[in-house]
């Protein structure tokens, strides 16, 4: 092969090593910022695959959710509305006094952050009766006691149903139903949702960073795994509730 076509190819080499050299520099950067400002990406997937992130608040259409307005009696026959937890971090949870299943088990593990955040005067819980024609004040103030929820922000409301069933619903997008095959007559979720001070749903993210949204509530810490193999969440709800009483 003559001289000058060696000559040439070793040109071409070197011009198409300066374009990816260039192209790294300038391109690469960019693609990767647009990768990371998605909220699902393989990339971060794989980068976070063992770590947690801090806590997300909740997307809705591009916005923050936030806890929707309510106004409800509490077992002290007193109007409490979401305005009275601002400033404060709070769990949320919709049960009925006579669930046969998994309420007793919720009830139990928010006792038991009742116990952790004791000296938190920042620190309550929002539960809220899916069954108000029998769960009324009083009914409410019986089970409290019996239960020892003592933190004077803990506070189990009653109301009109329909409102009630909008906020779990609607608001939370936590299901709640009357179903009269369901143990007890309703149908609802175990689960928790854990509120900052200034009225954001929060929660952490997976290992895949994408946000849990609500903590498990039906498995206690002790009992570590259910019978399906899920498993408990109420430790990761305490390092996150301290996370938001950090803030």
């Amino acid at each position: 092969m003559p001289t000058g076509a060696n000559n040439n190819k070793k040109y071409t080499y070197v011009w198409v090593s300066l374009v990816i050299l260039v192209f790294g520099i300038i391109f690469i950067p960019r693609i990767v910022d647009r990768l990371k400002s998605d909220s699902v990406v393989v990339n971060d997937r794989l980068a976070n695959a063992n770590t947690i992130s801090d806590l997300s608040y909740i997307m809705n259409n591009g916005k923050k959710r936030k806890v929707p307005n309510f106004s409800f009696l509490n077992q002290d026959s007193v109007l409490i509305s979401n305005k009275d937890y601002l400033g404060k971090v709070y769990v949320v949870e919709f049960f009925f006094t006579t669930c046969p299943t998994i309420c007793p088990i919720m009830t139990q593990n928010l006792v038991t952050l009742q116990e952790t955040f004791e000296n938190e005067a920042d620190f309550g819980v929002a539960s809220f009766t899916i069954n108000p024609r029998y769960d009324t004040p009083t009914v409410l103030k019986k089970y409290a006691l019996k239960h020892g929820i003592s933190n004077p922000d803990w506070h189990l409301m009653t109301g009109e149903q329909s409102e009630i069933y909008d906020l779990a619903n609607k608001g939370f997008y936590i299901m709640a139903n009357e179903e009269n095959e369901a143990p007890g007559g309703f149908e609802h979720s175990g689960a928790f949702a854990l509120v900052d001070k200034e009225g954001y749903i929060r929660s952490r993210n997976d290992r895949f960073g994408n946000p849990i949204i609500y903590y498990r509530g039906t498995i206690t810490e002790k009992q570590g795994v259910n019978d399906e193999g899920e498993v408990q969440q109420i430790t990761s709800l305490k390092e996150d509730i301290k996370k938001l009483l950090a803030e």
